[in-house]
């Protein structure tokens, strides 16, 4: 778990590459992942491996599992932790979903290099 100097500065990151002009907003990022997933589980976007995605779902489990690491009787340091991991979350995956955002708009482009899946043709 990160110490929260840590989850602080990761949560600042973030909050300045969401918030940086000409990298796609909030609610565009918000609004990819669900795309990101499903072309990450077929393979179309090598950009974001499915470890990497497993580890993500399994921070969502933690987060709503009843069972901890420090349990919420520890008040404080019972909910820190969820916090700690709902924060690297949300950064992994608003970072994700940015730069799968950009893949996303070379594909449509056609600028693609390196991509599993060929860049659409226009027909």
């Amino acid at each position: 778990m990160m110490a929260k100097p840590a989850r602080a500065a990761a949560a600042w990151r973030t909050y300045r590459e969401v918030t940086k002009p000409g990298t796609p907003g909030l609610m565009t990022r918000v609004r990819a992942i669900p795309r990101m997933i499903g072309a990450v589980m077929r393979g179309r976007y090598a950009g974001m491996g499915k470890g990497k995605l497993g580890m993500m779902a399994l921070g969502v489990v933690y987060m709503i599992s009843p069972i901890d690491v420090i349990p919420e009787f520890f008040l404080v340091i019972g909910v820190a932790d969820d916090f700690g991991v709902f924060l690297w979350l949300m950064a992994s995956l608003l970072g994700e979903s940015g730069r799968y955002v950009d893949w996303e708009r070379k594909v449509i482009t056609g600028r693609v290099e390196g991509s599993a899946r060929p860049a659409p043709q226009e027909g």
